[in-house]
């Protein structure tokens, strides 16, 4: 099934698309960086065409007519908590350029990923507006038109029951990656609107891994810390809150009838120890350390044997105290380059040849590719019934 993707970034929804088994006729990404990370990889990993171009200039007539999905992690600095929080006035909001691509490009399904933050109560009117606009894309905005009244007049013709020319059928859901097998807590909406005139239907995947499975793995059969040779003086105890749930776990029948989440430990498991400096005879340039990680209240560090916290971007570089793992002695380090793109699900040969912060900008950034090919593959099947 063919497709496009825009706003690839260093590529991991690219990725997880084509392991579900999408082939992009175009991957289209502005930033320099990130475009020299997709080439840096294109034998290996993103054999794709890739096109270093902005967004709203690039012409959709070059893509193959038959275009089945069209994705995109639409820039999230807008609606991040992190962020400035502009939302629709945010010239990074480009929302507006997505839905131009689908009304030229007409696929029979969108995907769409983006921050947590596109739901919050500050967001909610142009969270509808987003999806009114992907429901109806060739009821464009007029010259001069507020995108609130734009807003009204989608309404308007939503519930006047017509439904004439390109339209989409759109949901969506707030995903954690780390109930997909990514050892990262991280949280992103999905949005997907799959062609009205094909008469199928969609649903997101159930769970493929779960927290009480890790609970269960740690606390009840200590399998967990029995596979890492880690001594019974070193286990952590559970956090306070957790002691109840891992009562009840002691006494199911079904407590592990998923996989567990994955944790850091999980993630950084058969890495050797990270280079002091960087050096030429490392892999890929991406496994060592950077000084000044320090932690202060909210921000300790993702513990080792958890899932990581949210790995971040910032405007300018990482932000301070985050992105660390916290060591069992109590000590905080920076995540190397190669660790945080595990805890990403990108493969180990994938080469980010460039400064840590602009690498790691580019990983904070990422979908993780597990989570993309997990979705993937659920639109990819539903899709072959059409």
């Amino acid at each position: 099934m063919r497709s496009v993707e825009l706003f690839a970034g260093a590529g991991g929804l690219a990725m997880g698309l084509s392991r579900a088994g999408f082939q992009h006729d175009a991957v289209i990404e502005l930033d320099p960086h990130a475009c020299k990370t997709l080439l840096a990889n294109r034998r290996s990993n993103c054999k794709w065409p890739i096109y270093p171009c902005d967004v709203r200039e690039f012409d959709y007539s070059s893509a193959s007519r038959r275009i089945v999905l069209l994705a995109g992690g639409v820039p999230c600095q807008p609606f991040s908590i992190a962020g400035k929080h502009r939302g629709h006035r945010d010239e990074r909001n480009l929302f507006p350029e997505f839905t131009r691509a689908v009304r030229e490009l007409k696929p029979r399904a969108i995907l769409v990923e983006n921050v947590k933050g596109l739901l919050r109560p500050t967001f909610a009117n142009y969270f509808s507006y987003v999806e009114m606009m992907l429901r109806y894309p060739e009821l464009t905005l007029k010259a001069g038109e507020e995108w609130t009244s734009h807003l009204s007049r989608l309404e308007r013709y939503h519930t006047s029951g017509r439904k004439d020319g390109l339209t989409y059928n759109v949901v969506h859901q707030l995903v954690n990656a780390a109930n997909f097998g990514v050892p990262q807590k991280r949280e992103r909406v999905f949005i997907v609107g799959i062609r009205s005139d094909l008469g199928i239907q969609f649903s997101f995947p159930r769970f493929t891994h779960s927290q009480d499975s890790l609970l269960y793995s740690q606390y009840c059969s200590e399998e967990y810390w029995d596979t890492y040779k880690v001594p019974r003086s070193k286990r952590p105890a559970p956090e306070p809150e957790l002691r109840h749930k891992i009562q009840q776990l002691k006494q199911s029948l079904f407590a592990a009838a998923l996989p567990r989440w994955q944790t850091v430990r999980d993630a950084m498991s058969g890495l050797p120890v990270p280079s002091p400096v960087r050096t030429a005879d490392e892999p890929n340039l991406t496994h060592f350390l950077v000084p000044g990680a320090r932690q202060y209240p909210g921000h300790t560090g993702s513990p080792l044997d958890q899932p990581a916290k949210t790995l971040k971007a910032g405007d300018h570089g990482v932000p301070g105290g985050e992105n660390m793992v916290a060591l069992a002695d109590g000590a905080v380090r920076y995540f190397t380059v190669r660790e945080s793109a595990r805890l990403q699900t990108f493969p180990d040969n994938f080469i980010f040849d460039c400064s840590w912060t602009e690498s790691m900008r580019q990983i904070g950034n990422a979908v993780p590719v597990r989570l993309a090919q997990r979705i993937g593959e659920k639109l990819y099947k539903t899709l072959q019934t059409c």
